[in-house]
């Protein structure tokens, strides 16, 4: 079976008003504008986290190059930047030049038309396609073609505090299991010193609790569907990493669990009050700036847990991409090429610090003496991370889609978004997990029927 009709049995597949708006969208193609047209702003859809909030800062730069371009940000958070560029792009309002999304979004919205190839774009000039880390350039493509340019690319792994360890005369193994994390959360968790065992996402959202969440039921040995789009979220494997994951934040993790996402937990460790962090490898540099971060020159970095995987994490890479609705896409390509560019690399470790560099999109990063050293405690932990995951099959059972931490179809956007509200409900108490499951899996079910999955 080919990874494309692994991906999406059926194409276009969308439910509800959504589907209206969505499949409207297929038809529209806006005029691309030339960089040099007098007065072009382009208008970039960005997300509100550290690394793409640098791109603001370090715009003075872009436009000493491009003086006739104005650069304007619309700057969301992770929920809202993807409602808001899904609806802009579905009803042809036109109002983004240049969005951001992920490895989900970049392969289906190719498929349905909505996005600019990049490959005569990315051909020009200096721009080397070929240095771009190969599985997250692969997640970014359709068909062959490239969709989006990523700006930094993602795997998941443990980050933990060294000192703390050492003072428990705790010792973390190499390749960690759940249970020995779950072990290490009891021993460290303080609540009277404000001191989390462990920080887990907990708020709702398919990118927040779920991108966690999702690898745990996967190296469980369980699944949101079998290869016949059977639903198996009420499985015995399933229930027993959703129990695992719900007991362990509830017991040992950070207060206000069911409203902590990246960010939050991002803030619970750096300041101190988190002895573990299980999430993003991009989270690494922001915990070694020493500058934000109180814990800098203190953390380990070992893989993402597993149980019965040789491998934990996921794949993700925030990219930049032009839609079909733009006005002015080369000027919207001279931009994404210089923010995802070697040449912009170089210049966040000149300006704002070598730990700061994105990682995970360019192999030649990597090369870097400066950031080798500033980065010398996660470079290749993260590196190792990225180039470890099976996409294809990242759990114990085949599975019909290519991804990880999402089910690659259109309408995961609202199952994910629904199963997660459930999940979030059992962390903070309102529900058990059983309840939560048993309708997650109804939602699963009603999905795959309507969608035409099931075989």
């Amino acid at each position: 079976m080919t990874s494309e009709s692994r991906r999406r049995p059926r194409r276009l597949a969308l439910t509800g008003s959504a589907a209206c708006l969505l499949l409207a969208a297929v038809a529209c193609a806006g005029a691309g504008g030339g960089a040099g047209d007098a007065g072009t702003t382009v208008t970039i859809a960005t997300v509100a986290n550290p690394q793409m909030q640098d791109i603001e800062k370090l715009t003075d730069e872009f436009r000493k190059d491009h003086p006739d371009i104005t650069v304007r940000f619309v700057t969301l958070p992770e929920n809202e930047l993807r409602d808001r560029v899904t609806q802009d792009i579905a009803t042809q309002a036109g109002q983004y030049d240049v969005v951001t999304i992920g490895t989900y979004e970049t392969p289906i919205w190719a498929e349905n038309g909505w996005l600019t190839p990049l490959d005569d774009y990315a051909r020009q000039g200096d721009y080397d396609v070929d240095d771009l880390i190969a599985p997250v350039r692969e997640a970014l493509s359709y068909d062959g073609g490239m969709y989006a340019a990523p700006f930094y690319g993602e795997s998941s792994f443990l980050m933990y505090r060294k000192d703390l360890f050492a003072n428990a005369g705790l010792t973390m193994p190499e390749r960690p299991t759940w249970q020995q994390v779950a072990q290490f959360a009891e021993k460290l968790n303080d609540p009277a010193k404000n001191l989390a065992g462990i920080c887990l996402r907990g708020l709702p959202g398919w990118g927040e609790v779920l991108a966690p969440l999702d690898t745990v039921i996967l190296t469980f040995g369980g699944q949101w569907y079998d290869e016949n789009w059977n639903a198996r979220l009420t499985s015995a494997e399933t229930k027993q990493a959703v129990q695992f994951y719900v007991d362990l934040v509830r017991a040992h993790g950070e207060p206000g669990a069911p409203n902590a996402g990246f960010s939050e937990c991002l803030t619970a460790m750096g300041q101190g009050n988190a002895a573990m962090w299980y999430d993003a490898t991009v989270g690494a540099s922001l915990l070694e700036d020493p500058e934000t971060s109180k814990v800098a020159g203190k953390v380990g970095y070992v893989p993402a847990p597993v149980v019965k995987t040789d491998h934990g994490g996921w794949l993700w890479a925030w990219s930049l991409a032009v839609p079909n609705t733009s006005k002015h896409k080369d000027a919207a390509w001279e931009f994404v090429s210089w923010a995802t560019s070697k040449d912009y690399m170089k210049l966040v470790g000149e300006k704002l610090g070598w730990a700061r560099v994105p990682p995970g999109s360019r192999l030649s990063t990597y090369e870097i003496p400066e950031y080798q050293q500033a980065a010398k405690a996660f470079a290749q932990p993260t590196l190792d991370a990225i180039q470890g995951v099976n996409v294809a099959q990242p759990g114990v059972h085949p599975q019909p889609w290519v991804g990880v931490q999402y089910v690659a179809i259109p309408e995961f956007q609202d199952l994910g978004t629904k199963v997660s509200q459930e999940i979030s409900a059992a962390i903070a108490g309102r529900q058990s997990v059983d309840e939560a499951l048993a309708k997650a899996q109804g939602y699963a079910e009603e999905t795959a029927a309507e969608g035409g999955y099931r075989k």
